[in-house]
């Protein structure tokens, strides 16, 4: 039961916001949409960063990238950040209050994504843009001001399963070599699964209907895929990937990805942290000013992050 008000004011902004037929809407109304509410929730940055904006090139394109740098001396840990938003919605600015918090409270240099969205640019577009900025940042860390042995990744949502997927990639090719990975409330698959499917099916803010509206856009008009760069919870073998700490909320649909992947990994004899985090739900990120409960889970995150990355 969600018994904290301001998690129920958030939900009902939230309702407010997105009409129960806006999966009907065009994308870029969707998108209008998702930005409104990240709006209304937005904060001012906290003091003491320095933000760069670059681009990194990506196969023809350039892939947009925002630096966040608290204060102290280079090199920092750095974490790779993938937004969420069902790979049809988000940006940088959509996470902007995010990625800002999260480099000042863990005490790292955050870079964020911006990726090519679906259904313009389906799998594996987002995917090819993550994996170009991370073998940027990893060839050029002087460049970049990071520490090349606390180089981590992740991201929210869609953004998890890109985080996910790039510990894959990255120890399928042998490098680039990462420290952690830092995932919540990531899709990772398992909602291609009946099993999965019957979890939180309705659960306020993301539904499964939803999810299977947004792995279309991303997969095709099956949703479904047997690569697991697109779903990671598909691989073969989970040995060798980085150290993880995996966020859940307890009403989500997506809470039995994150379950079974850190206990996939676990199994595998990698060093992984599951939190599920009670009577949250999807989304909860943007709540962690107005709800007691949202704050003391981005503030978890924030301290695995520090753990994880900015320890020596």
């Amino acid at each position: 039961m969600i018994l904290d008000g301001g998690l129920r004011e958030f939900i009902r902004r939230a309702d407010a916001v997105f009409p129960p037929d806006y999966l009907s809407q065009p994308p870029a109304r969707q998108r209008e949409m998702y930005r409104d509410l990240c709006r209304a929730f937005d904060r001012p940055r906290p003091a003491g960063l320095t933000i760069e904006e670059r681009s990194v090139p990506a196969g023809g394109h350039e892939v947009p990238i925002r630096i966040y740098r608290p204060e102290g001396p280079a090199p920092q840990a750095c974490l790779l950040y993938m937004h969420g938003g069902g790979w049809v919605l988000g940006d940088l600015d959509s996470h902007d209050g995010v990625t800002a918090e999260l480099a000042a409270e863990a005490g790292i240099t955050v870079i964020a994504v911006d990726y090519r969205l679906a259904p313009e640019h389906p799998y594996p577009a987002a995917f090819e843009d993550s994996a170009a900025v991370l073998d940027r940042v990893a060839a050029d860390v002087e460049n970049f001001g990071i520490d090349r042995a606390r180089l981590g990744v992740g991201g929210d949502s869609a953004g998890g399963n890109l985080a996910a997927a790039l510990c894959l990639r990255a120890r399928a090719r042998g490098g680039p070599a990462l420290r952690a990975q830092v995932l919540v409330y990531p899709e990772l698959g398992h909602g291609m699964t009946e099993a999965g499917r019957t979890k939180a099916r309705d659960a306020p803010l993301l539904s499964q209907d939803e999810m299977d509206y947004y792995a279309r856009a991303y997969l095709g008009p099956s949703g479904r895929t047997d690569d697991p760069y697109a779903a990671p919870l598909l691989a073969e073998d989970f040995a060798g990937l980085p150290p993880a700490y995996v966020q859940a909320v307890e009403y989500d649909p997506l809470r039995l990805d994150a379950e079974a992947y850190a206990a996939s990994l676990t199994e595998a004899g990698v060093a992984a942290q599951l939190e599920v985090a009670p009577g949250l739900v999807h989304g909860y990120m943007r709540a962690r000013f107005i709800s007691a409960a949202a704050g003391r889970a981005f503030d978890n995150l924030c301290a695995a992050a520090r753990r994880l990355l900015a320890a020596d």
